[in-house]
């Protein structure tokens, strides 16, 4: 709820000092403060009914449209969407109400929403009108102390030109000069694997059934830290190693998957100023705080070492001074980025911030998926084994680099990971709020309409995908002429990275380093669940991200021959 504090507080003050001074006796014991809180309680209550009775009820624009049944007469369908999975509810509606591109339902206090369920209705609000839509100023302020001001949170012209100054470093051309990087990390991850999961005796005498228990979703965050600090920043903190490295625990005190303050805290946030709820004297806006000065901290001095070294390196090759054949351009983003001289050095820390805690995380959990899914379809394990052994260097030869061309082969291991990414995006919901008074499909859009974007509900939509939709099955990106749609009938029915303008700009590397991690660690083990009936129980969690409740447990025995 979008509540004006200021002008409130300010209407307030000015009312009870001219209400007590010209007719005292009509205020509670002529005091100004008691005044004061009765008339910033009146306009309060007038607001609340006005915003969740009168408006969505009777004046609104959007309440004609179709809506899904049910709902309370105050909160509308916030209990449904709060005890069920984010984006569940929406998957559900897709489906059970009839509709023409827009879905309207009502959150917390009748607060209004509209849903994007056509391919043209979000094609206006992600490409041509992109910029009439912003994220919400409670999500801005909200993520932007743990993901800086980036090119995520950017908008308008701000936007424009993040997005301008970073498109060299995030090019496919850069990205394919990454992938020994990113495969020298994955290789490091199955050497850790394989020390938990050593045992005596060979590794053909060793039975699945009898091989160690691996919580895989800690790992996979511990290696996606790492390939995003080396391939990101040129950076090594050695997070596969040592899990307790100060940034890697930072990290996980940011991105815990469940904290009842920070619940909490979002639901104060609809009605409270952020200002207010962040200075509250609590243990997660502590760890929120300290984390990102600490983290502001790194990536200060992280600037200052890649700087000095471009003035190096700059200085040799205008033949200024001789510094040896050590000094040469490295090929991370910072690095690409900072050579562009588009960034200050403020500008860089928050793009260092939004990469790092908003990429790393989210491949993280699409790796927690994928082994999900491959101890769920074992067969699928053995298909990409094959391949992946036929076309990529032995996991054991570190002399050997992995090239983009030689991934380009495995074919179903890109299928695989498209159709992980598409069951199961890792951010099922995400918001938009209309900048000004606006359309979407003609359908006029007052400012402040929030519209929801599930890109869980639209990768599954049998509107889009066909019959078959919530099935996994990766073949269907097999098929001759699908290998980039899956075989459904519109670009944006594959939302995980979204699209148009705001699309995901690390898309490429966060799918070329997915594909190594998945490649490296199936081409070495193969894995069971521990607890065979875990499919029936599993319980989708999600902070910023959605992953399995409490990670994914199996056993891993190591294959020879590769």
């Amino acid at each position: 709820m979008d509540f004006p504090w200021s002008t409130t507080v300010l209407g307030s003050i000015a009312g009870s000092f001219v209400l007590v001074r010209l007719t005292p006796q009509y205020t509670p014991g002529a005091s100004y403060i008691g005044t004061f809180w009765v008339l910033l309680l009146l306009q309060v209550l007038a607001a609340v009914i006005w915003q969740a009775v009168l408006w969505p009820r009777f004046f609104s624009p959007l309440r004609h449209l179709p809506t899904p049944d049910g709902g309370s007469f105050f909160n509308g369908h916030f209990t449904t969407i709060s005890k069920e999975p984010t984006g569940h509810p929406h998957r559900r509606w897709f489906d059970e109400v009839p509709n023409k591109g827009l879905i309207y339902y009502k959150s917390l206090l009748n607060q209004e929403r509209l849903t994007l369920t056509s391919p043209e209705a979000l094609r206006e609000v992600l490409m041509t009108k992109c910029y009439d839509f912003e994220k919400p100023a409670q999500t801005r302020n909200g993520l932007g102390t743990i993901l800086g001001v980036g090119v995520l949170l950017a908008e308008g012209d701000e936007h424009k030109r993040q997005r301008h100054a970073l498109n060299g470093a995030f090019d496919y051309r850069h990205i394919i000069d990454l992938h020994p990087t990113f495969w020298n990390i994955s290789r490091k991850l199955v050497d850790a694997l394989m020390t938990v999961t050593a045992k005596k005796g060979k590794e053909s005498e060793q039975s699945l059934g009898d091989a160690p228990v691996v919580e895989i979703s800690g790992w996979a965050s511990r290696a996606t830290f790492r390939h995003h600090w080396r391939a990101g920043m040129g950076q090594d903190f050695n997070a596969i190693e040592d899990p307790y490295t100060p940034l890697n625990v930072t990290y996980r005190k940011v991105f815990q998957i469940s904290s009842a303050q920070r619940q909490i805290l979002g639901l104060m946030s609809f009605f409270l100023p952020q200002w207010f709820v962040r200075s509250l004297p609590l243990t997660h806006n502590s760890n929120i705080a300290q984390a990102s000065a600490g983290i502001k901290k790194v990536s200060h001095e992280l600037i200052h070492r890649k700087q000095e070294k471009l003035d190096l390196v700059k200085r040799e090759e205008e033949g200024q001074e001789k510094i040896g054949s050590n000094n040469f351009r490295d090929k991370d983003i910072l690095t690409v980025a900072l050579s562009s001289g588009e960034f200050s050095e403020d500008d860089l820390v928050n793009q260092m911030m939004t990469f790092l805690a908003a990429g790393h995380e989210t491949t993280a959990s699409s790796m927690s998926w994928a082994f999900y899914l491959l101890c769920k379809h074992r067969e699928m394990q053995t298909r990409l084994r094959e391949e992946v052994r036929t076309n990529l260097p032995s996991i054991d030869d570190a002399s050997t680099k992995l090239t983009a061309s030689a991934l380009d082969e495995c074919h179903f291991l890109k299928a695989f990971c498209n159709e992980v990414l598409r069951v199961y995006p890792v951010v099922p919901v995400t918001l938009r709020e209309a900048a000004h008074d606006t359309t979407i499909l003609d359908q006029f859009v007052p400012k402040g309409t929030k519209v929801v974007i599930s890109p869980w509900a639209i990768n599954t939509a049998t509107s889009l995908w066909g019959p078959g939709a919530d099935k996994f099955d990766p073949d269907r990106w097999m098929v001759a002429g699908q290998s980039k749609t899956g075989g459904a009938n519109s670009a944006y029915a594959f939302m995980t990275f979204l699209q148009g303008h705001r699309a995901c700009i690390g898309m490429k590397f966060a799918m070329a380093e997915f594909a190594c991690l998945v490649a490296a660690v199936v081409g070495r083990f193969e894995f069971e669940f521990e607890d065979p009936e875990y499919p029936s129980k599993v319980i989708i969690k999600g902070g910023i991200t959605s992953r399995p409740k409490d990670g994914v447990h199996m056993r891993m025995r190591p294959l020879e021959g590769w």
